[in-house]
């Protein structure tokens, strides 16, 4: 197994045990269930926004422990001080260092869209996401088919929710459907780890001219920015390269003098 099928593999557990400790029926009783959140597509495209997606990652299968002290409350808010556009929280435990809870606390710190960073299979978890606070879902187009990407996607926008499609390689692009609201582009290769900036042109001419364009994964220096926005790309997600300083909020604020 790669570790994209062991995080799959562990996830469908985690989801499994998820059910028997907390129902759908009560997801929908939590507070934040019923609040609006603010519009993520919307935030990355407003013009006075960096369109950087800032992220809060602790760990990754890749680098292990990237920043083990780092507080949510206090990174998030520094993020959108600095002029974040959106945050991405990572809601894994096993494989990433997250937790739901960071979702929750950065919510009630924060203005800005935050989407849910996890491998998301089931609508269950769709449920969990509006439960904790989550403006969009993230979906890996390399672990579902057409039906489950459709059906996710459908989901999350009853619920008020938008979503982010990651793709990797061009055939990925058939599970895009009209309820995606960001296409993602990882340079990270999801079974090698292993990153290529230009994975994020290549697949560009692949995507519909309607859907706003991110790129993720691989993003550290101004230049790679000014890389992509000259490709046609709308926003840029990045977490690793700001959490592996001893301040994160800092070094994002440097981050945006620089593209601005």
């Amino acid at each position: 197994m790669n570790i994209l099928d062991k995080i799959v593999a562990q996830k469908k557990l985690d989801v499994a045990a998820a059910i028997q400790e907390i129902s759908v029926e009560q997801l929908m009783d939590q507070p934040l269930f019923n609040e609006a959140v603010p519009s993520l597509k919307n935030s990355i495209a407003n013009p006075e926004r960096s369109g950087v997606i800032t992220e809060f990652k602790r760990q990754s299968p890749s680098k292990g422990i990237i920043n083990g002290t780092a507080k949510v409350e206090e990174v998030v808010m520094g993020y959108e001080q600095a002029g974040s556009s959106a945050l991405s929280v990572l809601t894994d435990e096993h494989f990433f260092g997250g937790c739901k809870e960071d979702l929750i606390n950065a919510r009630q710190v924060t203005q800005i869209p935050i989407l849910r960073k996890d491998f998301i299979i089931d609508p269950y978890q769709v449920y969990e996401a509006k439960a904790i606070g989550a403006s969009a879902i993230l979906l890996i187009a390399a672990i579902l088919d057409q039906r489950q990407a459709k059906e996710l996607g459908a989901l999350a926008n009853y619920l008020g929710m938008e979503v982010l499609m990651e793709l990797h390689s061009p055939e990925e692009a058939e599970v895009l459907n009209p309820f995606v609201d960001v296409v993602g582009i990882n340079n990270r290769n999801l079974k090698t780890f292993e990153v290529d900036l230009d994975q994020s042109i290549k697949l560009a001419a692949s995507l519909p001219a309607n859907k706003l364009k991110i790129s993720e994964s691989g993003i550290h220096s101004p230049e790679d920015v000014f890389y992509l926005r000259k490709n046609g790309f709308d926003g840029f997600l990045i977490g690793e390269n700001f959490m592996k300083t001893d301040n994160p909020a800092n070094a994002f604020e440097a981050f945006v003098k620089l593209i601005n």
